[in-house]
C-alpha cells in the first residue's frame, strides 16, 4: 500500500537539553521532533512526509474537549507516558480534557469540584496512568458475575469497571489484534477497517461526541495513524542505535516485512509454512562484535546485543499460560520472550492469540483495583481476576484473563508497563517474568535486558 511507501522525507528537529523536549510544535507543514525521554531519544518517522495537525486526530468533535491527542502524545511514541500525566495534571489543575469523569476517574460518579477532590478522583491515572474501560458482561457469556469488590462501590454486571492503559497508535502496520481484549477486532474486516471502527468508537466513549464520525473522517484518522513509524533513535550509553551497522529508530520498520501469522511458532501458524525463527529481533546483531568489550559506549553496545539474544533465545518454561499450555495440550512449553512477541522487529503477536500471563489474579491484585467473582454456568467453577480481558468479549469462560502481547517499540518513552500500569520501570517487567517463570536471570542478565528495550 503506497501509505507505507519507502522512500518519503521526514524533518529532524534538533535535540535540545533536557529531559523531555517542550511539546512539538507544527505548522500544517511541521515535520516530526525528536524527544528525549527515559533513557535517550524518541523520533516518530511519518510516510506522509509531515505531521498534520489540521487531521480530525487532533480536533475536538466530542463533547468535552478531548482530542485523539489527548492520549496518544507523539513525545510519548504516540501513547502517553506517567510523567506526561502527572505534569499535566499540576500545570492545569486536573482541568486538562484528559482528566474527565466518563473514563479518566476511578469512578463516573466522583466528585471533582476541587483540586483535592480531582486528585483523588484521578487518582489511578495519576498512579499508573489508566483509563477507565466500562464494559458488561456480555447477556450470552458462559459466566456471570458472582460478586464484585470495587473500592468505588461502582461496578456491577451491566458495567464492569477495567483500568487499562491506553496502547499506542504508531507502528499499526504490524498489528493482528486492535485494543488489548480484542474488542474493536471483527471478523472478515480488513486492520485497516477495525481500526475505522475503533476510532469511531473512541470518539463517540472517549470524547463522548454526540454524533458519529464521518466516513471522510474516520479514513483520514487511519491514514494519520497508519502512517506514524516510532522508535528510540539513541540510547544515552550506546550512543546511535543505528551506528556500527545496527538497525535501530524508526526508518527500518517501514521495510520490514510482516503479514498475519508471519513467524508464529504455534502449529499451523505461518501461513507461508515458514518455520518459526526464535530470533525474532535482528536490530543488534552487528553489535555482536561489542559483546566482550568493557567500559564506554562500546560496552554499551554489548550489553545491548546481549540483552537482543536473551530476549530471543533464552529458554523460558511456560507453565500454567492459558492460550498455550491449554490450547496445545502440554504442561511445559519450552520457549523464550520471542515465543509471543514474535513478529520481527517489532514484537507484537503477529496473530490473535491472546494469553493469561496471571498479571490479573486476586493474588497480583492492586489496592486500588475492582476484583471480580465469575462462576461457570454449567460447571459452578469460580474465578477471581482485576480484568476478564477476551473473555469479556466473546463471553467464552476459558478466555477470561486473555489479553494480547503489546507493542514493544519506544518503550522507554510510554512508562508504566503492562495493561494496568503495574510495572514502574522495564526492570519491574523483566522481574516479574523472571519470578513468574523461574527464568532465573543473573544480575547482569537483567541489565543487558533492560538496555536492548530501553534501545527499541
Amino acid at each position: 500500500m503506497n501509505r507505507f511507501r519507502t522512500v518519503v522525507s521526514v524533518v529532524a528537529i534538533g535535540i535540545v537539553a533536557g529531559f523531555l523536549l517542550e511539546p512539538a510544535v507544527h505548522g500544517s507543514n511541521g515535520g516530526a521532533k525528536e524527544f528525549r525521554d527515559d533513557s535517550g531519544v524518541l523520533r516518530t518517522f511519518t510516510t506522509a512526509g509531515e505531521i498534520d495537525l489540521n487531521n480530525p486526530f487532533f480536533q475536538s468533535i466530542g463533547t468535552n474537549g478531548r482530542t485523539c491527542n489527548s492520549c496518544h502524545k507523539e513525545e510519548n511514541g504516540w501513547g502517553i507516558s506517567l510523567e506526561n500525566i502527572r505534569d499535566t495534571f499540576e500545570r492545569t489543575d486536573g482541568l486538562d480534557p484528559i482528566f474527565r469523569t466518563n473514563d479518566g476517574s476511578n469512578a463516573p460518579n466522583l466528585d471533582v469540584s476541587t483540586l483535592e477532590a480531582r486528585r483523588a478522583a484521578y487518582s489511578m491515572l495519576l498512579s499508573r496512568g489508566v483509563i477507565r474501560v466500562g464494559l458488561p458482561v456480555p447477556a450470552n457469556a458462559e459466566f456471570q458475575l458472582l460478586s464484585v469488590d470495587d473500592p468505588y462501590h461502582f461496578a456491577s454486571a451491566s458495567e464492569l469497571s477495567l483500568f487499562r492503559r491506553p496502547p499506542p497508535v504508531a507502528n499499526l502496520r504490524f498489528q493482528a489484534t486492535i485494543m488489548i481484549d480484542g474488542r474493536e477486532t471483527f471478523p472478515g474486516l480488513t486492520i485497516l477497517e477495525d481500526l475505522a471502527h475503533q476510532a469511531n468508537g473512541a470518539t463517540t466513549g472517549h470524547a463522548q461526541s454526540a454524533r458519529d464520525l464521518t466516513a471522510q473522517e474516520r479514513q483520514q484518522i487511519v491514514d494519520f495513524e497508519t502512517s506514524l513509524f516510532s522508535a528510540q533513535v539513541r540510547d544515552d550509553d550506546a550512543g546511535n542505535l543505528s551506528a556500527a551497522g545496527a538497525n535501530g529508530g524508526p526508518d527500518p520498520l517501514l521495510t520490514e516485512p510482516f503479514y498475519i501469522g508471519i513467524n508464529d511458532p504455534f502449529p499451523n501458524g505461518d501461513p507461508t509454512g515458514k518455520p518459526f525463527d526464535a530470533n525474532a529481533f535482528t536490530l543488534f546483531n552487528a553489535w555482536a562484535k561489542f559483546a566482550s568489550h568493557h567500559g564506554g559506549t562500546a560496552a554499551a553496545r554489548g550489553a545491548v546485543f546481549r540483552g537482543q539474544q536473551l530476549f530471543n533465545t533464552h529458554p523460558i518454561h511456560l507453565v500454567g499460560v492459558k492460550g498455550v499450555n491449554d490450547e496445545l495440550g502440554v504442561n511445559d512449553f519450552v520457549g523464550s520472550c520471542s515465543t509471543c512477541h514474535d513478529t520481527p522487529n517489532s514484537g507484537n503477536h503477529s496473530k490473535s492469540g491472546p494469553v493469561d500471563l496471571g498479571l490479573t489474579t486476586a493474588a497480583r491484585r492492586l489496592p486500588d483495583e475492582p476484583l471480580y467473582t465469575f462462576v461457570n454456568k454449567t460447571t459452578g467453577e469460580t474465578v477471581q481476576t482485576t480484568d476478564p480481558g477476551k473473555g469479556l468479549i466473546s463471553g467464552v469462560w476459558k478466555h477470561i484473563g486473555r489479553m494480547k502481547a503489546p507493542s514493544m517499540r519506544s518503550l522507554s518513552a510510554r512508562a508504566p508497563y503492562f495493561h494496568n500500569g503495574s510495572a514502574a520501570t522495564l526492570l519491574d517487567v523483566v522481574n516479574f517474568y523472571n519470578t513468574r517463570f523461574n527464568i532465573g536471570f543473573t544480575e547482569d542478565e537483567k541489565r543487558d535486558l533492560v538496555a536492548f528495550l530501553k534501545s527499541l
